[in-house]
């Protein structure tokens, strides 16, 4: 019975998503702290598209040539030279991004991105807007691949447990034979389920993050369902669907 479901798996790193095929499957993009957060906040906010890109100089030229732009995002934690704003998801309240594009390029998520090939959909995942993506994957009815953009190719925390999240919520509705959807589903487990800023405070990335005062924005980026959209890629663009 089971063969009837569409297959869920979970890719920890995008030096291992080679390794899985994309082909005709909603693939989506964990970046918590913090692009995938940034996205959905943006987007449930007003902006009228957010347009990832993968390096500071595109970002800048598109930001040059597209009427009502924000260039956006950072390298290494800090925003990049260049760049009008960060990657906080509190620097886009609706009264600043209603309407507007945001161009936006960061370290990990927006380059993972780029990488995906052939999918279905490729649509980006949160805590912020966990319901709605769990809600969004089980009406699709189609194959899935959680793939966490990691921290510079390593794998983290963050982005693993947003995984075992999903995987814990649409389970049932999913064929997994896969360890490492499995192991994000018992980290999520190990978590509780409730103050998952203190589970992830001994992680390398929010230990990063924390040096440079960012605290208020990871506990922001762990706040279950506070934005319910689903941003979708269509062209260039990340749109609600």
């Amino acid at each position: 019975m089971s063969m009837d479901k569409p297959r869920l798996e979970v890719c920890l790193s995008p030096a291992l998503l080679h390794l899985y095929n994309t082909k005709d499957t909603v693939v989506v993009i964990i970046d918590i702290f913090r692009a995938s957060s940034t996205i959905v906040a943006a987007l449930d906010n007003g902006a009228h598209s957010v347009i990832p890109v993968a390096s500071v100089e595109e970002c800048i030229e598109l930001g040059l040539h597209i009427e009502n732009s924000i260039t956006a995002g950072e390298r290494d934690g800090r925003v990049a030279e260049g760049l009008q704003h960060g990657n906080s998801p509190l620097e886009y309240p609706r009264s600043f991004i209603e309407g507007k594009v945001l161009v936006l390029t960061t370290t990990n998520g927006t380059r993972l991105l780029h990488m995906v090939k052939d999918s279905f959909v490729i649509v980006i995942g949160a805590f912020l807007n966990l319901a709605a993506i769990c809600d969004f994957l089980v009406k699709q009815n189609k194959n899935v691949l959680l793939a966490c953009a990691s921290w510079k190719d390593r794998f983290n925390m963050e982005d693993t447990l947003f995984a075992g999240a999903v995987v814990n919520k649409t389970l049932e509705h999913f064929d997994m034979n896969c360890d490492s959807g499995r192991a994000a589903n018992h980290l999520y487990k190990a978590s509780g389920d409730n103050d998952l800023i203190s589970f992830l405070k001994d992680s390398s990335h929010y230990r990063r993050l924390a040096r440079f005062g960012l605290e208020k924005d990871m506990e922001y980026c762990v706040s279950p369902n506070l934005h319910l959209v689903v941003p979708v890629l269509k062209g260039r663009e990340l749109v609600v669907f």
